[in-house]
């Protein structure tokens, strides 16, 4: 597979070809929920001091309740996910890691950088995205195999019940968490490294102190104890999902997998769709290995007539 970085976003860019404004603009290129959590009032302090223990031990017992954290496995909070992807590679000597494509492209380009060899069989590391980004496919525990094993579950919250945070009471295993997608608040940068202690203790060295921002700990606290929102989100979730695989599948795509915060679709003509909707003002992700999958997230409740008049 590809060790280079392709994302979705580009939003920018996508306005000087196409023209527009951001606010005029649908982006469906992520997999970030567009019904954000309320971000009530930050309490000053969080803005004007360090980051004390107190407010890190806050925010990893509400990660653990929410969670189900096992007592045994460790938490680290960062700023995003991305900043652990970049240095997990370097927890162990550099060999063969196991990553199976297509998948979110940061894990290859991380262990590639620190002289890792990225394969789809390796045995001295493992990656598996759980649910997989772009195509939805879940893992099994016994597919869990390597001595170093990263289990990135950003997308698992929608689909709690099938979280493998139980493996985090292993020796080398890893379970990434991303507060960014599922609470929509991807500006916040707050992700979670849950698991054997010994290598959270060397991730959290390697981040060194106040790793995570005053602000990022009081959003992620609240929104972490709000079990309600989090519920009701999940159902709305797959109601919006299915809205848009129906209206997809009437104008002939057809359904190849994805998350009910992301929706995979084979179409005739990638590059083509996604110019199409583009002239809209819609945004779509589509991938340099396929010429027919096109990636659409969800629109925000008031904004599928946009999509809609543009298909």
């Amino acid at each position: 597979m590809a060790n280079g970085r392709d994302h979705g976003g580009g939003l920018d860019a996508a306005i000087a070809t196409y023209g527009g404004t951001r606010a005029g603009w649908l982006d469906l290129s992520t997999g970030i929920n567009p019904v954000a959590y309320p971000v009530r009032a930050i309490p000053e302090e969080a803005w004007t001091a360090l980051p004390d223990s107190a407010a890190f031990e806050a925010l990893k017992n509400e990660a653990r309740r929410f969670w189900n954290v096992p007592e045994s496995a460790s938490i680290l909070p960062a700023a995003g996910a991305s900043a652990l992807i970049a240095r997990i590679p370097t927890l162990a000597k550099t060999g063969t890691v196991a990553i199976q494509g297509p998948t979110y492209n940061e894990h290859a380009a991380s262990f590639a950088a620190l002289g890792w060899t990225v394969a789809p069989v390796g045995l001295d590391a493992q990656v598996v995205v759980h649910p997989n980004n772009p195509d939805g496919r879940v893992w099994q525990a016994a597919d869990i195999t390597a001595p170093l094993a990263i289990i990135d579950e950003s997308f698992c919250d929608v689909m709690p019940d099938a979280s493998l945070i139980n493996l985090a009471t292993q020796p080398g295993r890893i379970v990434l968490k991303s507060f960014g997608k599922f609470w929509g608040l991807a500006g916040a940068r707050l992700g979670f490294a849950i698991g054997d202690p010994a290598l959270i203790a060397k991730l959290a060295e390697a981040l060194g102190p106040w790793q995570v921002s005053g602000p990022a700990l009081a959003i992620g606290s609240v929104a972490l104890a709000n079990t309600d929102w989090a519920d009701a989100t999940r159902a709305r979730l797959t109601t919006d999902s299915a809205r848009l695989d129906a209206l997809m599948v009437g104008r002939g795509a057809k359904v190849v997998g994805g998350t009910s915060l992301f929706r995979l679709y084979e179409v005739d003509d990638a590059a083509r769709w996604q110019d199409h909707l583009a002239h809209g003002h819609v945004w779509s992700r589509i991938f340099p290995y396929s010429k027919k999958w096109l990636r659409l997230g969800l629109p925000a409740p008031d904004r599928w007539g946009q999509l809609e008049a543009t298909l």
